[in-house]
């Protein structure tokens, strides 16, 4: 069954973002992973306590798993942590 990683957002740094968007891509390919959205967000409904969110597809919850663990996107943890404060969740 297909998966998202729903990433939410709050900026801390654009630029440091766009270059950890760009690695961070090219981390997902190994996994058949692609981001299907990305962007500010319009709350419907409800508080919006991040700006922006990400959605991430894999072909199934261990392919998601094994991307996010892996050494090549756990090297890039640190710039994302200088860019954005965010939250990663599994669906």
């Amino acid at each position: 069954m297909k998966t998202l990683v729903i990433v939410d957002v709050n900026p801390i740094d654009k630029t440091v973002i766009t270059e950890y968007s760009q690695l961070a891509a090219k981390t997902l390919e190994a996994y058949g992973g692609q981001f299907i959205a990305k962007g500010p967000i319009e709350s419907l409904h409800g508080d919006a306590p991040y700006a922006m969110k990400a959605v991430i597809e894999f072909p199934d919850k261990q392919s998601a798993r094994d991307w996010y663990s892996s050494d090549a996107y756990q090297a890039i943890i640190p710039l994302r942590n200088t860019g954005m404060d965010s939250q990663f969740h599994l669906v």
